[in-house]
């Protein structure tokens, strides 16, 4: 079966059960005493409902007493301003006393007082996004109490936990980390030169008989070729002096010996990876940094640290070569082999901290969808370092609140889908 069929299957299979569970499932109560639909949006009918004021905010009315609530967003930060009326008039400022009380996920409660400006009531605090919450508004006016009480939502919906395990949808809480800078490198394999033997025959003769191959792996003390000495007549025995891989021959039956070596001998369980270290990443590179060197495919990768930086540049390049020694038992990196190493040139620890993979785009906002149960809304961050697996927060979400961290996209397209709204 073809992949995308497979993907389109395994798609339509969600939207099944989504489907299912809406038709079976009754109304869950949302904290404020509402009845919330079960997969979406409780604010979309609410909003159909909502009365509008001469200044265009959400009008609140009981008996000749209204209040016109305005979640003004044009100045430095977003703010309340109120106006007030009765019987059909303007009723000043200062006659009113007005507190409201903003009801968040996570059991955030925000209390904004008003003074007057003007002709209106100004909330002496700025609202922070998001700007989803319950909203509780208590006025005195003319000896009189007044209270309302409303939802006003926007990136938020419901996903019931059966759902988000068939989704795919995974968290886990903002919390530290120790944060890395990284400066990626490209070099080659090399053979740890401690590790090479070129074995030479101990006197002048004649090869009688050659016992390995290029390519063999051979033992110390393996016996590699039998020779002739021209001085004694006497056959003996040449053996490799290390554990290792044939990687050179250079002996045929019948030759004559000389100063060549016969073989060369390589122990390939550790090898060298040099890397070219560029002006622009001379100063961050030292001797002892961690470094993670991978294959071009990034099929193998391996943990190691710089030991040695090199004092000299190449005359064409002007690079620097910085050096590792890695482990290879497995061979997977073979010498003349190009490779990349990541070296951690910096780490930083930071109090808050969310992965890459989380993160979405929401109006003009980054932003991750923070989780309470089955109650998944926007977080506005404010992004400090980054690398490439984790951002730092500066502002935003609070730690060890629990966020989306696999399948943030099926999140932010439910909400999507729901019809977020910003409107106040």
């Amino acid at each position: 079966m073809r992949k995308d069929s497979v993907a389109i299957i395994g798609i339509t299979a969600i939207a099944a059960a989504v489907a299912v569970w809406m038709l079976v499932a009754p109304p869950q109560p949302h904290e404020s005493g509402h009845a919330d639909h079960a997969h979406g949006h409780a604010h979309e009918a609410h909003e159909e409902e909502m009365t509008r004021g001469p200044h265009g905010g959400r009008l609140l009315v009981q008996d000749a007493f209204e209040l016109e609530v305005i979640l003004f967003e044009q100045g430095p930060s977003p703010e309340f301003r109120v106006y007030g009326y009765h019987d059909d008039r303007t009723v000043g400022p200062d006659e009113i006393a007005l507190v409201i009380t903003l009801e968040r996920t996570g059991g955030r409660i925000d209390q904004i007082r008003f003074a007057p400006q003007g002709d209106y009531l100004r909330g002496h605090t700025s609202v922070d996004e998001p700007h989803s919450f319950v909203v509780n508004a208590s006025a005195t006016y003319a000896g009189n109490f007044y209270s309302w009480r409303y939802e006003n939502f926007e990136g938020r919906t419901r996903i019931p936990a059966a759902i988000a395990a068939e989704m795919g949808i995974r968290s886990e809480p903002a919390g530290p980390v120790v944060l890395e800078q990284t400066r990626t490198l490209t070099g080659r394999v090399q053979t740890d030169p401690n590790r090479l033997s070129r074995v030479r025959p101990r006197f002048a003769g004649v090869v009688k008989a050659v016992h390995r191959e290029l390519g063999d792996k051979v033992e110390a003390g393996a016996l590699l070729a039998t020779v002739q000495s021209n001085e004694s007549l006497q056959d003996y025995e040449v053996r490799a002096p290390i554990t290792g891989l044939i990687v050179k021959r250079d002996i045929q039956v019948g030759e004559a010996t000389g100063d060549v070596p016969l073989f060369v001998i390589a122990d390939l369980t550790e090898v060298w990876v040099e890397l070219d270290v560029f002006v622009r990443d001379l100063a961050l590179v030292r001797r002892g940094q961690p470094v993670v060197v991978e294959t071009l495919d990034g099929g193998y990768r391996r943990e190691a640290r710089i030991d040695w930086v090199s004092p000299l540049a190449a005359h064409a390049s002007q690079s620097v070569r910085a050096r590792a020694s890695l482990p290879n038992k497995d061979s997977a990196f073979r010498p003349g082999q190009f490779v990349r190493g990541h070296v951690t040139v910096a780490e930083e620890s930071v109090p808050v901290a969310v992965r890459q993979s989380a993160l979405q785009f929401f109006r003009d906002f980054r932003v991750v969808y923070a989780r309470f149960d089955d109650i998944y809304e926007v977080r506005m961050l404010e992004l400090g370092r980054q690398n490439s697996d984790w951002a730092e927060v500066l502002a935003g979400i609070e730690p060890g609140t629990e966020y989306v961290t696999e399948n943030s996209y099926l999140v932010k397209a439910d909400i999507e889908k729901s019809g977020a709204s910003h409107d106040h």
